[in-house]
């Protein structure tokens, strides 16, 4: 039964609504749903009720077709089968909003709340009781509705930070203890983990992260535990958090606001989680209008934002919200962080998805968007996308970059299709025809880390996207570089030409690159490669450090690197063509153990190496 917490008097439904009102339903694991049966068992003569909520980790019941004469569901963020179905069978509504924005549109009255129906902790000694998992939007509903109605549990935690509500802004309340919903730790699968372990290499020690909902996110922190000083600005919050806040790998000391807190809105998990979060200072929970402004998330240096997607075009167009013209999920906090992110020093905006659908008959790297498919991030907005098959950097990109750099992170099945289906759209030139490939023998990541002289360099494969920097490496090179590497004056390198050296098939030759950051720009300061010779087995290779990095060892592990590969492919003799004039050159294959004999040309050195008789040798 209602009640009054002031009197204690019961009160009636009758009393706080009436016909065509419309009511909050309080969200994620705080649903109060012994309220909402209360209201559906004393509903009598009260019809055309409209509810509006986000996500609800709850039955829905108010969404089912039984109830279609007492609720029409607006909801501004879909979540459940049943609230799903309302919507695509029409009976329900979908209103797309920025999670940050939507407590204006409660305090705008653009939707005007009659009733808020929310769940809360008992009361302490001074009257406050918490809206424990789930402040969100629930903050906002609670100050502007004119009526507030709380389901008061006792497995309500009480959380810090902006999480209270005093009994006298509650007009009527319902005692009753409900079992909070869990959501238990997703199963990992073998994408799921590389995707993970791809977005773990993008966070820098130090960092404040943002994590959406899934297995992706989880992944992300099973892949975290080496890293140091990071901090927790998030929408939510999961149990992947516990065992890194424990260890101290988050301890929020290096966060530039907030500092010394993990902040959230709200959070979904294990009971664990939620004793976790119960009165525990170092976690804060926060309105959504707080944690989720952009202005705000930017104060974050080093803020990095990690959401999902359903799709994402070849120009960087991110599709989350539907699937074609069903409405899925809804926008959420994704455009908020990944613009708080990207406003951020040294932040990094993150989109995250498998390559495919389910079934692996479908890429989700696609050249036109399925029609109806909503885009909730804008080209313009995005960063990284990474899938299991790499990282993507579309930052400053021009669209065939972007192109190229997503082709190259699709699965391999579909990156020849995604080429010739992208020339349609003029994006890519005529003379680029070499779909992306892997060079697995780097590791599961595609990629290693060296450091030489103090400076952070990461070795990977050239990739077709590299055609202007590898163009930009080329013009810093001296006179005397062009003649040793080319043995000629070289004095351009075209599009066509660079195309050509960084769009190789690497399952056959091998390309790769030494490259260093300069702010937030990648640049190449070393590449080494080889051409297969199927005649005899053997493999040619060449390399060049720019003029300023060498004499670092640059060089020297990059022959190593190509040597075990080549080693590892089955391939008997590596050799080299070296001008005789070229001792730093001659002597980086004479410490491998290279041995040297005149070529034709008097001026030049053959160098040659058994590579089956083993490095000792």
């Amino acid at each position: 039964m209602l009640t009054c917490p002031k009197s204690g008097a019961g009160v009636q439904w009758g009393d706080l609504l009436k016909s065509g009102c419309r009511i909050f339903i309080g969200s994620n694991a705080a649903v109060p749903n012994a309220l909402v049966a209360d209201l559906i068992e004393h509903s009598h003569g009260l019809h055309d009720i409209e509810v509006t909520h986000i996500l609800t980790l709850s039955d829905n019941v108010w969404a089912t077709p039984r109830y279609r004469d007492l609720f029409k569901v607006n909801s501004l963020f879909i979540g459940g089968a049943n609230v799903r179905e309302a919507i695509a069978e029409g009976r329900a509504d979908y209103t797309p909003c920025f999670l940050s924005e939507i407590p204006s549109l409660f305090r705008e009255k653009i939707l005007p709340l009659d009733v808020a129906l929310v769940m809360v902790s008992p009361p302490d000694e001074f009257g406050y009781c918490s809206l424990g998992v789930s402040v969100d939007v629930v903050s906002a509903a609670v100050r502007f509705a004119r009526r507030v109605v709380a389901q008061v549990n006792p497995r309500m935690p009480r959380t810090s930070g902006h999480s209270f509500v005093h009994t006298d802004q509650i007009d009527a309340w319902l005692e009753e203890a409900e079992e909070l919903p869990e959501l238990p730790p997703a199963e990992l699968d073998q994408v799921t983990e590389q995707i993970g372990q791809y977005v773990s290499l993008l966070v820098d020690n130090g960092a404040t992260l943002q994590l959406g909902i899934g297995k992706i996110p989880d992944a992300v922190l099973r892949y975290l535990g080496n890293h140091r000083d990071l901090g927790v600005h998030s929408e939510m919050i999961s149990d992947g958090i516990i065992d890194l806040m424990k260890s101290g790998v988050i301890n929020n000391r290096k966060k530039t606001f907030h500092r010394g807190k993990a902040v959230t809105t709200f959070c979904m998990g294990t009971r664990r989680l939620y004793d976790f979060v119960d009165g525990n200072p170092h976690v804060e929970f926060y309105p959504a209008e707080h944690t989720n402004s952009p202005t705000r998330i930017a104060r974050n240096d080093k803020m990095v934002s990690i959401n999902g997607a359903i799709e994402v075009d070849l120009t960087g167009q991110v599709v989350s919200d539907s699937i074609g013209r069903r409405f899925y999920s809804g926008i959420g906090g994704q455009v908020d962080f990944i613009r708080g992110a990207a406003l951020s020093r040294g932040g990094k905006p993150i989109i995250a998805l498998p390559s495919t659908t389910r079934d692996g008959k479908r890429s989700r790297i696609v050249t036109t968007l399925t029609p109806g498919g909503g885009v909730v991030t804008s080209r313009g907005h995005v960063h990284y996308v990474v899938t299991e098959y790499g990282i993507a950097w579309l930052h400053g990109k021009s669209i065939r970059e972007r192109a190229l750099e997503l082709i190259r992170i699709a699965h391999p099945k579909f990156r020849r299709e995604l080429l010739e289906e992208v020339r349609n759209f003029y994006w890519v030139p005529e003379y680029q025809e070499q779909a992306p490939t892997s060079v697995p023998e780097l590791g599961p990541v595609e990629s290693k880390k060296f450091t030489f002289d103090g400076i952070e360099y990461t070795l990977r494969p050239l990739r077709p996207a590299d055609e202007r920097r590898l163009q930009e490496f080329f013009y810093t090179h001296n006179k005397e570089t062009l003649l040793m590497r080319y043995n000629h004056h070289v004095t351009q390198m075209s599009r066509e030409k660079s195309c050509s050296l960084v769009s190789v098939d690497q399952r056959r030759d091998l390309a790769l690159c030494f490259t260093d950051r300069q702010g937030q720009a990648e640049v190449i300061q070393g590449v080494g490669r080889y051409y297969y010779n199927p005649a005899d087995n053997s493999c040619e290779v060449a390399f060049v450090i720019k003029e300023s990095r060498r004499g670092k060892g640059i060089a020297t592990a990059l022959l190593e690197e190509m040597e075990e590969i080549a080693r590892s492919r089955g391939i008997d003799r590596m050799m080299a063509y070296v001008r005789r004039d070229n001792r730093p050159m001659l002597a980086v294959f004479e410490n491998r153990g290279f041995s040297a004999r005149l070529g034709e040309d008097a001026e030049e050195l053959i160098l040659e190496l058994d590579l089956q008789r083993g490095e000792d040798s």
